[in-house]
């Protein structure tokens, strides 16, 4: 490795590639997990009530209030908390405009956000006009800074304060509250689009959904918050081409490792097949070969991955700034490494194969 560094680098810069770019597109699909599921994931304190018909919490048909004191009186409900999510059109001072989706929540609980707020507290969507939205979807929303006045579906409002990192696949969300939700979006008073439940103390969410589901009132299904976000994600993967085209990247990535490694290793065997056979004819067996081999994909791999993963980790950092944030999960790291680890040795598999056929008598003809 040591004597050949063109060829190692060029293996090592296989690894380097495949694990950034596999690094990189799996944190983009976690990211639009997150954007997906975004108002379940972020509400796993409550259990969700919606119509039965429902499968997406983007996506929620409204319910009749009189569901909301029904729900109430259900064994292990504590407390039952209406929730409106309804559409909005923003003109903004610089003559710009863009769609808003309107969270309506209620004092003082304000079941369903906002979250990640930046030096404020929820009360303060309290104030006459009081509007929530996102730092980073200020390029969408006419530059707007907090204290700022804009309309909302011609209904005159104020940014009150910000979130940071609160994004949604179903646009921007402006957090306010219900009744507010409800003037700005001509939202029904007599409707809501959920409820979320606060269970009873020493009662299991799953035994209140149980009796939920189990009860007399007609339409409905309550949902564990997870549950509800993961049948989130899969509706709107199954109506998009999101899942398609990170995961064709994704495999797109795994092609280049094997194909980079794979012939850059048997490459470098080939050069110096008389080396190896001159090994196997003073007692070197195919186990020592195939050792020897395996030693430099495996010195490649970790050194590639180390080198790849400080990369995938500089992308995360670099596009948080932008306001696409995603975490990866505990287990994320050590698969990237078992990955990384199969396509070395994957593309080792070659230069093996042509080693371990070789007739050691074969280097010293001609």
């Amino acid at each position: 490795m040591i004597f050949d560094k063109a060829k190692s680098i060029g293996a090592l810069a296989g690894v380097i590639i495949s694990v950034f770019l596999i690094g990189q597109q799996v944190g983009l699909l976690f990211f639009f997990f997150d954007a997906m599921g975004a108002l379940a994931i972020n509400n796993q304190d409550y259990i969700w009530v919606t119509d039965n018909k429902t499968k997406n919490v983007n996506a929620l048909s409204p319910l009749d209030m009189r569901v909301g004191r029904q729900l109430a009186g259900i064994t292990g409900v504590e407390q039952v908390y209406p929730i409106v999510v309804t559409a909005g059109a923003a003109k903004f001072a610089n003559g710009k405009s863009g769609g808003l989706t309107l969270i309506g929540v209620q004092y003082p609980e304000f079941a369903g956000g906002p979250w990640r707020l930046e030096g404020a507290s929820k009360n303060v969507l309290l104030t006459e006009g009081a509007v929530v939205t996102d730092y980073f979807d200020r390029a969408g929303l006419g530059e707007v800074n907090v204290g700022d006045y804009f309309e909302i579906n011609g209904k005159k409002v104020f940014l009150a304060a910000n979130t940071k990192g609160v994004r949604s696949f179903a646009g921007t969300y402006a957090f306010t509250t219900i009744d507010r939700a409800r003037y700005l979006g001509n939202f029904p008073t007599t409707q809501a689009s959920a409820f979320l439940i606060k269970w009873e103390p020493g009662v299991s969410a799953a035994q209140v959904i149980a009796n939920i589901n189990a009860s007399p009132i007609f339409g409905i299904r309550a949902w564990d918050a997870d549950e509800l976000s993961k049948s989130s994600i899969n509706e709107l993967l199954g109506s998009s081409g999101i899942a398609f085209s990170l995961g064709s990247l994704i495999v797109f990535a795994l092609i280049v490792g094997f194909v980079i490694i794979g012939l850059t290793l048997y490459s470098a065997a080939i050069d110096r097949i008389r080396d190896y056979g001159t090994l196997k004819a003073i007692g070197a067996n195919n186990w020592y070969v195939r050792r020897l081999i395996l030693t430099q994909a495996l010195l490649i791999a970790v050194a590639g991955f180390g080198l790849g993963y400080v990369l995938v980790l500089g992308f995360k950092q670099g596009i948080a700034q932008a306001g696409t944030l995603f975490e990866f999960p505990i287990w994320a790291p050590p698969a990237f490494l078992a990955i990384t680890l199969f396509i070395a040795f994957f593309g080792a598999g070659f230069a093996i194969r042509r080693i371990v056929s070789l007739e050691p008598s074969a280097v010293f003809r001609g």
